[in-house]
């Protein structure tokens, strides 16, 4: 079986959660644009290959140490069990949300604190209702091309494909930015857990590609005005550009309260 990274079954959780139930009746999306420049779809088109390249850096991780192959899946070892994390986003937040790109984020974000609290086995039948209930409100068409994917990879594309389809892209990378974000905060509460899976070139790879990322979406938001408040909120992590293993470790120390920011204005 593959090795995954906690981050790579994070997104995968974040983008088949989404299909998890609700009214997925295909609808026009009367956000869409019905002319895209040849300029916006290149950009577009560069953030999409920077984030295949970060979880390309990312699945060079070695096996994290607090997970082990399961039955066709990844799990956490016994001891790891034991400890059960008190950071995740309360489903309940899914009834302060308004706006469709708020609804898209929280999506994102609950779809991948189910999976963390499954693989620690915590109750995620609030969860099942919460991502159920933004589903149906979002109500994305671009979610049925996804409940047959058989990897993260597949998945991904398989979903920007549809959304781009759809006319949905833009929220594409709100579900992206705030899976990246709730990653970061999560790899954050465990720190040295995550560093020992690290090499300093995966270490350079990957805080590369999360830059590269970060200066694309903001070059985004010259055609999306939605994607702003993405922007603001992901700006300070441009500080994570490390070249080795120890320089991560102190940035994400010293990024310590603006990860928090930042995930706190993605799912406000």
């Amino acid at each position: 079986m593959k090795k995954l990274s906690v981050f790579a079954v994070a997104f995968a959780a974040m983008v088949l959660a989404s299909c998890g139930g609700g009214n997925k009746n295909n609808q026009a999306n009367e956000e869409a644009d019905s002319v895209k420049s040849f300029e916006q779809a290149q950009v577009e088109a560069g953030i999409k290959m920077h984030i295949d390249s970060l979880a390309s850096a990312l699945g060079q991780m070695k096996q994290l140490p607090f997970m082990k192959e399961g039955d066709g899946s990844v799990e956490l070892t016994a001891e790891e069990k034991q400890v059960k994390p008190d950071y995740l986003i309360n489903p309940s937040s899914a009834e302060d949300v308004a706006t469709l790109a708020e609804k898209y984020r929280l999506l994102s974000v609950l779809g991948v604190d189910k999976r963390i609290a499954k693989l620690y086995e915590m109750p995620t039948d609030e969860y099942e209702k919460a991502i159920s209930k933004l589903v149906a409100e979002i109500n994305d068409p671009s979610f049925k091309a996804i409940q047959n994917a058989s990897s993260i990879y597949e998945t991904t594309e398989q979903l920007y494909d549809a959304m781009e389809e759809n006319g949905r892209i833009n929220y594409f990378w709100q579900l992206a930015a705030a899976s990246l974000v709730e990653e970061l905060f999560v790899a954050n509460q465990n720190t040295e857990k995550f560093l020992a899976s690290f090499t300093d070139e995966i270490a350079a790879n990957s805080t590369f590609r999360v830059v590269l990322i970060l200066d694309a979406l903001d070059r985004l938001s010259e055609f999306d005005a939605d994607i702003q408040p993405v922007i603001e909120a992901l700006r300070p992590l441009q500080v994570l550009n490390a070249t080795t293993v120890d320089e991560l470790r102190s940035q994400l120390a010293e990024a310590k309260d603006k990860i928090n920011f930042a995930r706190n204005a993605l799912v406000k």
